[in-house]
């Protein structure tokens, strides 16, 4: 059967998914999708009855490209059982598709088709623990429609979100890593040839993907960026530098702010953040860059403590929802601010040079509300550690109830709305949810990521804003994995040390910057039977002083010297969960919520958690830090950033 290609009225032929070498006839399949062959026709996909070419193009409602190149696109809708794609792939060979528990080809979730002699085919694989390729007994993926021309071949298919078959991979809400190929033969009687260098992977979230990043034409912008940064060749650099946001007339709101990272460097720049600094610094200081963190650095630069936003790798940009945006322009918005960029270089290459920032478009239409940022989880510090080899370890940071009844109760008793967070933590990173409390009732949490990916960090828009009120508790969990490494791994700036943390978006903006905890030292030590450190404290980290094994160590190399082992760091794991905590409920700027003792703590399993706001253990450990370098502790072992 002949039908006339839609773009050119060129005649073309059509096959049958399912008609085989008899052709059916065409009133049995009213609602299936026609697959055609053309050498002439830049055709578009025709479905009989109640079908419309461009209703088609349209009815996906997100896409992504998966390669640098342009050669791999997918576009995606779902509901709340399936999900079907289309991918568009430059080659009129096979096409290969799929899902990877870690980005690599082992025990993989595939589905390879294309269009071989003017027939369609689609077929369900997995790859086993060796990366070997099998055919799955059970074919969980259905071929929807597919076509080629002389450049391009298109697939759709579609399979439920949930199988039941061990060899499919769930899909979630969590991050997806995708993984795809291609080679330019179809599959032939002995299965797909090896792909070579067409293929790679992307992390995604399939299920709730970013929203829309469209701002209006005309929509005035400013850029806030590096100029050509000697990045040193070292594996973690934080480069800091002071800029001035422009003067406008009247409030503004920012609408949109997204990232420019300088082409080659998509690895390089592991995160950006941006501070509100005081609004008396010396001006002199603008332009200056210096790294960050560094005895050296400017006084201005100690100003600058409130986060204002945070992009980290794999991010795209944000946008923000149509009735709250970033208010510039009065007196207690930011226009002094700090960028801070982390550079992550563990190849160690020199010569790099790096013009890297942010772009913020923004519109003196006003929004309703304006928008903040809290920054919760746990507490960045030495007191922060993991042990080695273990499979899963968790860290907890918890965001109190007693800070957020102070702060609430003074700024807004009636609660304040979550709209996005982005969770944050290193390399031994592999689960992140921020869970919600109120009062002895857990809520559903108020963003999670079972797969958490590296490599792919953006704030996650809630699909339905959350109420925060007084007296309400957040605890941000981190789940990590240490199997591979020897010593500890440490709470600290470098993409070796880990971090858990959640940055919360929300509206109306609330004099409430950081709300996070930390577990107390002494109960950590005292697992590994230390008994006394070396007074008065004169170096950081500070000395242990007996048992005599331990004698002249720092409690670092303690740590490092105790002899760890699965068991051991189970039962540790356990103690640090119930130790009192050191609490941070910080104002705008470098002033602190006054907090009192409550007795309620979420429960873990069977064991409450303990709660302690210890100024003396502060002075006693954090203190000699900042005496002996007179350097603010929240930009030293306190630091609270990326």
């Amino acid at each position: 059967m002949y039908i006339y290609c839609f773009k050119f009225q060129i005649p073309f032929k059509f096959f049958w998914p399912d008609a085989g070498r008899n052709k059916a006839p065409l009133s049995s399949f009213p609602n299936q999708i026609l697959h055609y062959e053309s050498t002439n026709c830049s055709a578009e996909v025709v479905q009989l009855s109640r079908f419309h070419p461009r209703r088609h193009e349209t009815s996906y409602k997100h896409r992504a490209a998966l390669d640098a190149d342009g050669k791999y696109d997918v576009k995606w809708r779902f509901d709340g059982a399936t999900i079907s794609f289309e991918v568009a792939v430059a080659t009129r060979g096979y096409v290969g598709f799929g899902f990877s528990p870690s980005g690599a080809m082992a025990r993989s979730d595939l589905v390879i088709g294309g269009v071989s002699g003017g027939r369609p085919y689609l077929q369900d694989y997995f790859a086993d623990a060796s990366r070997m390729v099998h055919r799955d007994p059970q074919q969980s993926y259905r071929l929807e429609y597919a076509w080629e021309n002389d450049t391009h071949t298109v697939l759709g298919f579609s399979r439920d979100l949930l199988t039941c078959d061990p060899n499919d991979k769930d899909i979630t809400e969590s991050t997806v890593r995708v993984i795809w190929a291609y080679h330019s033969e179809d599959v032939g009687p002995l299965g797909p040839m090896y792909h070579g260098v067409n293929r790679g992977r992307k992390s995604v979230r399939l299920l709730n993907p970013a929203k829309g990043t469209a701002v209006p034409d005309g929509t005035r912008f400013f850029d806030l960026r590096n100029s050509q940064v000697p990045v040193p060749s070292k594996d973690t650099t934080y480069w800091c530098q002071l800029f001035r946001f422009p003067e406008v007339q009247k409030k503004h709101h920012v609408i949109r702010i997204e990232p420019l990272i300088q082409k080659g460097h998509e690895n390089l720049v592991h995160h950006i953040l941006l501070y509100q600094c005081d609004r008396d610094l010396d001006e002199d200081d603008l332009g200056t860059g210096h790294e960050c963190y560094h005895q050296n650095m400017p006084d201005s630069f100690q100003t600058c403590e409130t986060v204002v936003f945070a992009w980290a790798i794999g991010g795209e940009g944000f946008t923000y929802p149509p009735h709250a945006g970033l208010s510039i322009g009065t007196s207690i918005d930011p226009f002094f601010v700090l960028m801070e960029i982390h550079y992550d270089n563990p190849a160690l290459h020199q010569g790099i040079l790096d013009s890297s920032g942010l772009r913020f478009f923004y519109s003196s239409d006003l929004r309703r509300y304006d928008a903040g940022i809290i920054e919760t989880g746990v507490w960045v510090s030495l007191y922060h550690m993991l042990p080695p080899g273990m499979q899963e370890y968790i860290s907890e940071g918890h965001c109190t109830q007693e800070c957020l009844q102070e702060s609430l109760d003074h700024e807004m008793p009636s609660g304040i709305r979550v709209f996005a967070v982005l969770l944050h933590a290193h390399l031994a990173g592999r689960a992140i949810r921020t869970r919600h409390f109120r009062g002895q009732k857990e809520l559903r949490p108020l963003a999670h990521d079972s797969e958490f990916d590296f490599n792919f960090q953006e704030f996650l828009a809630l699909s339905e804003e959350r109420l925060l009120l007084p007296g309400d508790h957040l605890i941000t969990e981190c789940k990590y994995n240490t199997k591979s490494r020897k010593q500890m791994t440490w709470g600290g700036l470098s993409t070796r040390d880990e971090m858990c943390l959640s940055y919360l978006l929300y509206y109306p903006r609330i004099n409430l910057a950081r709300c996070e905890s930390l577990p107390e030292i002494k109960g950590q030590l005292k697992f590994i039977g230390v008994k006394e450190i070396q007074m008065p404290v004169r170096s950081w980290p500070f000395v242990i002083k007996s048992p005599k094994r331990y004698n002249n160590l720092s409690f670092t190399e303690a740590m490092d010297k105790f002899r760890w082992s699965k068991k051991r760091g189970e039962a540790f794991n356990e103690v640090v969960l119930q130790l009192k905590m050191n609490v941070r409920c910080s104002k705008r700027g470098q002033e602190e919520w006054s907090v009192s003792e409550d007795p309620y703590r979420p429960r873990r399993t069977s064991l409450l958690l303990k709660y302690l706001s210890s100024a003396e253990d502060r002075a006693f450990f954090y203190g000699g830090k900042c005496r002996d370098y007179g350097i603010s502790a929240n930009h030293v072992l306190l630091s609270s950033v990326f």
